[in-house]
């Protein structure tokens, strides 16, 4: 339930149309900038205030109707807080965010769940475009009582089972903190498949990292190989700055601008991040595990969530140097990692566990 405008809170994050955030463009604080959806990131762009008077601020500005617009489709942005009936808003049960001036709702436009869609005001219609979510942002718990991914399938003692040698920068709260990035992670379909997926992962990058020991790639001579000259925005980290970091090691430029621009963080800058911040270390693990196949014609998420098996997480993550025969025994030191924490998380591992 979202807190309501009028009472006064603690910082939280509000999510809606396909688990993604309430965002201001950019972490930009300027009058005028688009409020819009962005993958939740825990930065302070996505972090929502409310003073008691009837106000929703980011960034210490107030979200506001375009020029005190009351049609629909008049935009959200970001503007310096003047008492305007254009920045008050009403949170009801239904989970709507209404400007009664206008007596209409913060919407999604075009229903569009994509990154940067624009915010709007619109004929309240009780469409899920519409309906908001308050969540803890990193770090933070929401009213103070109830813990952010509760229903993470992976408990902190399952977790220490799993890595009892790990390198303390892998933290549990870094993990549970990063998942609101990817809301859909052990989250989809049923318990079974949420267990396997959760395991899936973990073993994956418990073998990238040797059992979570190592947050950097050892091998320093190559370092200055991960830097693509080929690609427009260069390397302006430094030639060796784009080296393996955090759970499956994101390496080279265009992979730190990818998973930068995809979490709304500029990695690219300052890829530094990766291996300072252990919720960003978890976010491009997720980030790789939700969006790209490697070698492989799947995301991992999808070779779980879709039953093709364990397998094909290994294809998708280094299958070029593993599968089909190229190192049977980093496969199967891998599929020996899933199948202990499938059994320390009460779940059959399924099949096609190879590839």
């Amino acid at each position: 339930m979202l807190p309501a405008a009028n009472a006064s809170t603690s910082d939280t994050q509000i999510t809606g149309l396909a688990g993604k955030c309430l965002d201001v463009a950019d972490a930009n604080s300027a009058n005028g900038t688009a409020v819009q959806l962005f993958f939740c990131n825990g930065t302070d762009a996505q972090r929502v205030s409310t003073p008691g008077d009837g106000t929703l601020r980011v960034l210490g500005k107030c979200l506001d109707a375009v020029e005190r617009g009351t049609a629909d489709g008049t935009s959200v942005q970001l503007w310096d807080c003047n008492g305007g009936p254009n920045q008050q808003w009403v949170v009801n049960e239904a989970h709507d965010i209404v400007n009664p001036a206008a007596d209409k709702c913060v919407d999604v436009r075009e229903n569009n769940s994509a990154n940067r869609t624009r915010l709007q005001i619109w004929t309240c219609s009780g469409a899920a475009n519409q309906k908001w979510t308050a969540t803890a942002p990193a770090g933070q718990t929401a009213d103070d009582t109830t813990p952010q991914n509760a229903d993470f399938v992976v408990s902190e003692k399952q977790f220490n089972e799993m890595f009892p040698n790990r390198n303390s920068f892998y933290t549990y709260s870094g993990l549970t903190a990063a998942l609101s990035a990817f809301p859909q992670f052990a989250t989809t379909g049923s318990d079974t498949v949420r267990k396997q997926e959760a395991a899936a992962f973990l073993a994956d990058v418990g073998h990238e990292t040797g059992g979570m020991a190592h947050v950097v790639e050892q091998n320093t001579a190559n370092y200055s190989h991960y830097c693509d000259p080929n690609q427009a925005y260069g390397c302006p980290a430094g030639q060796d700055a784009y080296y393996g970091r955090g759970p499956i090691q994101l390496s080279w430029n265009y992979n730190y601008k990818a998973a930068g621009d995809a979490l709304g963080i500029d990695l690219l800058g300052d890829p530094g991040l990766v291996q300072n911040d252990a919720a960003v270390a978890w976010k491009t693990g997720l980030w790789y595990w939700h969006t790209q196949s490697g070698p492989g014609t799947m995301t991992p998420h999808d070779a779980m969530v879709d039953q093709a098996g364990f397998g094909q997480t290994i294809r998708s993550i280094n299958g070029s140097l593993e599968c089909d025969g190229k190192n049977p025994a980093q496969v199967q030191s891998r599929v020996d990692s899933y199948l202990r924490f499938t059994e320390i998380l009460g779940v059959a591992p399924g099949d096609k566990l190879s590839c």
